[in-house]
């Protein structure tokens, strides 16, 4: 018989006893970093060895021939169709479990040939809801205003000048496509001039989202929508466009959480947007984790939807770790019950309350970090993941190895978590790891401080490469050609 969880120590009691087994497939175990620490029998199969072969809990193949890789959806289906991933899946038996960052209907297909079940909510209705004209008809629907937008086809200058004109917008736009990640689709507007650089990419979508620019600062917060009500993480910072992480202006690279980050007003309009929101979703027919990114405007204060991601993202492992997860439960612990098939009835609206109170957010930073050189090489020596230590003149140094962030002490050490390697290729736009601090990486004007600025060199001078000869050029992938966090 099973019975009804109740409460947060249900939850735990009832996934410490877990006995069916709980997949993340992906290409690293970034997004769900220490998530097997709270789920008896979780396990990651990943594409890329972050640890060495070191981490118990994490299961990377040997390479196999394979199409290239366009996408991370790309990777999951190559691991769903590996035959040692096949055999681990079907040696530990038990009703398996899949959990994904992206998939696709084929990655649900080969799933289904396993016997998985995947806890997520359809692909298709994943990818409809990923529609930026969609998220702010969403919100719409429920007064989680946008910026002030006109969604619209854009066949030419003037026609967007007349759009502009009946909706108020003025003439310093910013233009979105539908989809699109870290700056790479959304075009800043003053002039013909302006317009006529991204004008092939404008036109040719059937809808664009036309928004009056503003001056503003980006927060993100994630939240899971359940049967009981829409639970909400803490309101995180975003570092975006640091030229020391990444060669795209208005990329992200990175999150802060910490206690004074945000007004106590801002904090409450984020809270209450995001559970409208949820519930909004609920009623779309999706359900779980899922992100939103805030735009609040420094002139006036208000705070506007920025995008939607339904999904995990890469401010999960922030928001699963702060101290409302220790005093209670990660995030995406939520998630699981939700699609557990167990019955439960939370107070969704105390847990939110002790969740909103200062003394539940303690402060960390992540930063992620790319290759930044417009230059092709493949790597010699990179940085192990593990535990760093800075001395006082802002070297830093290889401590030892572990894959726990919390084994961090001060602000003076760091948890590394390497994605580029040796024998790897390092171009513009690569990942080449994830930093995570206890503290602040930026300063009050949210540029980066000199400690992050010490922590990133530090690391970065623990790469080495070699040229590469021009018959392998090929085989390194394009700039910019997907992310995998």
């Amino acid at each position: 018989m099973t019975h009804t969880v109740k409460n947060v120590s249900d939850m735990l009691l009832m996934f410490h006893r877990n006995e069916r087994p709980i997949y993340f497939i992906s290409a690293t175990n970034f997004n769900l970093l220490g998530m097997d620490r709270w789920v008896n029998r979780f396990r990651y199969i990943s594409y890329i060895d972050c640890f060495d072969g070191r981490h118990p809990n994490v299961f990377v193949p040997p390479e196999s021939p394979h199409a290239e890789f366009e996408s991370i959806e790309d990777i999951n289906n190559y691991l769903l169709q590996h035959k040692d991933v096949v055999d681990l899946i079907e040696r530990r038996g038990g009703n398996p479990v899949a959990t994904f960052l992206m998939f696709d209907e084929k990655t649900e297909s080969l799933a289904k040939e396993l016997g998985m079940e995947v806890w997520f909510p359809p692909a298709k209705l994943r990818q409809r809801l990923d529609n930026k004209m969609e998220t702010v008809r969403i919100g719409n629907k429920v007064g989680v205003l946008s910026v002030p937008n006109a969604l619209e086809k854009v066949s030419s200058y003037a026609g967007l000048r007349e759009t502009c004109e009946r909706n108020g917008l003025g003439h310093d736009l910013v233009i979105q496509s539908a989809y699109g990640d870290s700056g790479h689709t959304t075009f800043f507007i003053a002039s013909e001039d302006d317009f006529n650089k991204y004008k092939d990419e404008i036109i040719n979508d059937p809808e664009v989202k036309i928004m009056k620019r503003i001056n503003c600062r980006g927060a993100t917060l994630e939240a899971c929508a359940t049967q009981s009500g829409t639970l909400v993480g803490p309101l995180l910072t975003e570092v975006v466009g640091a030229r020391e992480l990444t060669p795209y202006k208005g990329g992200w690279c990175g999150n802060e959480v910490f206690p004074g980050a945000f007004t106590e007003d801002v904090r409450a309009k984020c809270r209450d947007m995001a559970e409208r929101f949820g519930n909004q979703l609920l009623e779309e027919g999706y359900r779980g984790y899922f992100d939103l990114d805030f735009l609040i405007d420094q002139d006036n204060g208000e705070v506007y939807l920025g995008e939607l991601n339904p999904r995990v993202c890469g401010a999960s492992p922030m928001t699963n770790h702060a101290a409302h997860a220790y005093a209670d439960a990660p995030l995406f612990l939520f998630h699981l019950l939700e699609f557990s098939g167990v019955p439960f009835d939370l107070n969704v609206r105390e847990i939110n309350d002790r969740w909103a109170q200062p003394h539940f957010i303690d402060s960390w930073s992540q930063v992620v970090m790319k290759y930044t050189e417009d230059h092709v090489d493949q790597v010699t020596h990179a940085p192990a993941t593990g535990i760093y230590r800075m001395s006082e003149d802002g070297g830093v140094s290889y401590q030892r190895f572990d894959y726990n962030r919390r084994a961090i002490d001060t602000e003076r050490e760091a948890f590394f978590l390497r994605i580029t390697g040796p024998g790897d290729y390092r171009y513009e736009g690569a990942d080449l790891g994830i930093l995570i601090t206890r503290g602040r990486a930026m300063d009050d004007n949210f540029k980066l401080n000199l400690r992050a600025r010490d922590w990133i060199r530090g690391i970065k001078n623990y790469y080495a490469g070699k040229p590469i000869v021009t018959t392998q050029h090929e085989a390194a992938p394009e700039p910019g050609a997907f992310k995998i966090l």
